[in-house]
């Protein structure tokens, strides 16, 4: 049961993919060149797993 429940909380995957959303939104919207979206999309994972390494790590649900 303690499996189950964990899994079911594990919301880690929505932070990594909002921060490529973002990331590649910003970087289409502020330069409007491919390159430079892909470019943000990656600082957006970057940021993703700071957040989550380091703000969210000790989150008890």
């Amino acid at each position: 049961m303690s499996v189950q429940q964990n899994s079911n909380n594990n919301f880690n995957w929505l932070y990594y993919a909002l921060g490529l959303f973002f990331g590649l939104f910003t970087g289409a919207i502020i330069t409007q060149s491919y390159i430079f979206a892909l470019l943000g999309g990656v600082l957006g994972l970057l940021t993703a797993g700071l957040f989550l390494n380091a703000l969210v790590k000790g989150r008890k649900y």
